[in-house]
């Protein structure tokens, strides 16, 4: 009989302190992601070029969100990274040869414009950051 009355009670005070709405959203699992296919191998004082791409998984409106980038780690002299808007552009002439390990973080934030009337719902993310390694291989 505990049983019965202990497990709702428990169930309903969970969704009274997060919220439905959080738990709903981590089920849709709407998140940024960064693409996470292998950089082209770069060789020295040649050019070079290569595009990272941000979206928010499970949303079919991430054009309306903010996307912050940083870079973590070390690239070769000789190679820029540029953001723009959704894209992580690495480009430039390497100077020297080597393996190089660096991390992207995303952080992305709502537009003004977002918002789900139906749900009442302006954040729509399970999870508001990302980040991911990459190897740049110099030849």
């Amino acid at each position: 009989m505990y049983k019965k009355i202990i497990f709702p009670s428990i169930f309903s005070l969970f969704f009274i302190v997060t919220g439905c709405q959080d738990i709903l959203e981590c089920v849709i699992n709407r998140k940024p992601i960064l693409s996470d296919n292998r950089l082209a191998t770069a060789f020295v004082n040649q050019n070079y070029f290569e595009e990272i791409n941000a979206e928010i998984k499970n949303e079919p409106r991430d054009n309306d969100y903010y996307y912050y980038f940083s870079v973590i780690g070390e690239l070769p002299r000789g190679i820029d990274v540029y953001f723009d808007y959704r894209d992580v552009i690495i480009e430039g002439r390497p100077l020297e040869r080597g393996r190089y390990r660096f991390t992207i973080r995303l952080d992305v934030e709502q537009a003004d414009n977002y918002c789900e009337n139906d749900l009442n719902d302006c954040d729509g993310l399970c999870e508001e950051s990302t980040d991911r390694s990459y190897i740049l291989t110099v030849n």
